[in-house]
């Protein structure tokens, strides 16, 4: 049987989450995207985009880090525990950021010098770009299917309404 004939999975669902690593609003929105992880798992596809806005001075820098982390495998694990410490990063900035990434076994040097040498620069201005693109005003922003949803406003209704946008795909796949 050649591969090219062979029956291709269909994609999974992305939720892109237009997210602020000093955004408060962010932070709360910790809860639905854990809840939405829980009922997906691998079924759902989170990704994180990058938003800094100019009212939070160490937004971007932790946008940055963030990418640092991914490229070392925690992404999503070390945004979450940014957010969760939003007052530490307020307070600290990019120590902070260098500190947490060691306290994740993280390699601390590497994020230091990510942030010194700027190569995750273009990753957040561009997501940055796109975002303003599409509409993106606030943070967090989702966006599934081509649908934006604004959570920047309130988080009121938004998990349900991704579930039923993610459950309405997913059905179809």
């Amino acid at each position: 049987m050649n591969d090219s004939t062979a029956a291709q999975p269909a994609p999974r669902p992305i939720l892109e989450v237009w997210c602020e690593l000093q955004c408060p609003d962010c932070r709360t929105a910790l809860t639905d995207l854990r809840a939405l992880r829980a009922r997906y798992g691998d079924r759902l596809e989170l990704r994180l985009r990058h938003f800094p806005l100019e009212k939070h001075k160490h937004a971007f820098a932790a946008a940055q880090a963030a990418e640092e982390a991914a490229v070392q495998g925690q992404g999503w694990p070390y945004a979450e525990a940014v957010l969760e410490r939003i007052a530490e990063l307020d307070a600290e900035g990019e120590r902070f950021l260098v500190r947490l990434a060691g306290e994740m076994g993280l390699d601390a040097e590497e994020f230091d010098t990510a942030l010194i040498d700027g190569r995750h620069i273009l990753i957040v201005d561009a997501d940055q770009a796109e975002g303003k693109a599409i509409g993106v005003t606030g943070t967090p922003t989702y966006v599934v299917d081509g649908r934006r949803l604004d959570g920047g406003k309130s988080q009121e209704g938004l998990r349900e309404r991704v579930e039923e946008i993610a459950d309405r795909l997913l059905a179809a796949s």
